[in-house]
C-alpha cells in the first residue's frame, strides 16, 4: 500500500527550507549568476531508497528537479546512484542539505523495515509501524516504513480503538467495563477494536468484550503463543500483534509463536539515516 503524500510533502519542504533562513550567502558569493548545477544521489551504503516525493518537492521549490533511476522501495547497493539531480546550481546547493536529511531519514527508516519484513518471511505475520514518529514527521516515516515492507498500522486516533493499560485504569476508575466502551465505539462506526491485554484474564475479558485485536505487549515467547491459541479458540479470527523488545533476533520466533503482526517502534523513533550524498558532476 501506497501513501498519497504530495500536499504533505510540499509542506514539509516549505518548513525545511524555512529553517535555512531567505538566503543562502555561501553559495550567492561563490556561484557565478547563472551556473547549471547537476549532480548524482549517490548510495554510499547499502539500503533501501524511501522519501523520493519529499526530495521532489524541496527540489522543484528550489526550481530544480530530479530525475529518478528507481522507484522507492528499490534497493540499492554501495555506489549505486539512485537519481540526478538538476538546476540552477545556487538554488541546487540550497535544496542539498534540506533534501538529504529527508531522503536519508526515509531511506533509514526504509531499509529497517526491510530487514524486520525479510526476517518474518514465510510466516504469514505482517511487520508494522507504530506512532511513535517524529513530531510533524508522521507521513514520511510512515510512508518510508511502508517502502520497505511494513503494513499500514493507524496513522491518527480518530479511527480505531486501542484500549491500552492506562485506558483499562481509566474504565476501573470511572466504573466504566470494557465491554460499554466497545459497544460505544462500534455505534460510532468504528471496527478496529484493539486491546492490549497483560494476564489471561484480560485476554478472556477482550475477547468477551468484541475485541478484533488482542497487543501483546512485552510478554514472552510462551505468554504470546498460549493467549494467541486461547484468543483464537474464544473467537475465531481474532489476530494478534506482539510488540515491546522484539529486535530482528527475535522477531521471527514471535511470529513463530502465533502474532499475525509485529509491531516495531524502532523503526522509526530510533532511525539509523542512510549514508546518502548529493555529488555535482560537470556539464
Amino acid at each position: 500500500m501506497t501513501l498519497d503524500v504530495r500536499a504533505d510533502a510540499e509542506r514539509l519542504a516549505g518548513v525545511a527550507l524555512a529553517e535555512d533562513g531567505p538566503r543562502d550567502i555561501t553559495s550567492d558569493v561563490t556561484v557565478p549568476p547563472g551556473a547549471a548545477g547537476r549532480g548524482v544521489l549517490l548510495f554510499k551504503t547499502a539500503g533501501v531508497l524511501a522519501g523520493t516525493a519529499y526530495a521532489d518537492a524541496v527540489a522543484h521549490a528550489c526550481g530544480c528537479r530530479i530525475e529518478w533511476q528507481v522507484q522507492d522501495g528499490a534497493w540499492l547497493a554501495p555506489g549505486d546512484v539512485a537519481g540526478e539531480a538538476r538546476g540552477p546550481l545556487g538554488p541546487l546547493l540550497r535544496a542539498e542539505r534540506p533534501l538529504l536529511n529527508l531522503l536519508q531519514r526515509a531511506s533509514g527508516i526504509a531499509t529497517a523495515a526491510r530487514a524486520y519484513a525479510d526476517a518474518v518471511a514465510g510466516t504469514g505475520a505482517r511487520i508494522l509501524h507504530t506512532r511513535k514518529t517524529a513530531p510533524g514527521l508522521r507521513l514520511l516515516d510512515v510512508s518510508a516504513a511502508l517502502a520497505g515492507g511494513a503494513a499500514l498500522h493507524r496513522l491518527d486516533l480518530g479511527t480505531t480503538v486501542m484500549v491500552k493499560d492506562n485506558h483499562w485504569q481509566a474504565l476501573h476508575a470511572c466504573g466504566r467495563s470494557l465491554g460499554e466502551a466497545l459497544d460505544e465505539a462500534r455505534q460510532l462506526g468504528v471496527t478496529g477494536l484493539q486491546v492490549e491485554v497483560e494476564s489471561e484474564r484480560q485476554v478472556r475479558d477482550a475477547c468477551a468484550a468484541g475485541a478484533t485485536r488482542l497487543l501483546i505487549d512485552n510478554q514472552p515467547l510462551a505468554a504470546v503463543r498460549a493467549w494467541a491459541d486461547l484468543a483464537r479458540r474464544l473467537v475465531p479470527g481474532i489476530t494478534i500483534e506482539a510488540t515491546g523488545g522484539i529486535t530482528l533476533d527475535n522477531v521471527r520466533d514471535y511470529a513463530a509463536a502465533g502474532a499475525d503482526f509485529v509491531s516495531v517502534g524502532a523503526l522509526t523513533h530510533s532511525v539509523r539515516a542512510a549514508d546518502i550524498s548529493l555529488e555535482l558532476r560537470s556539464e
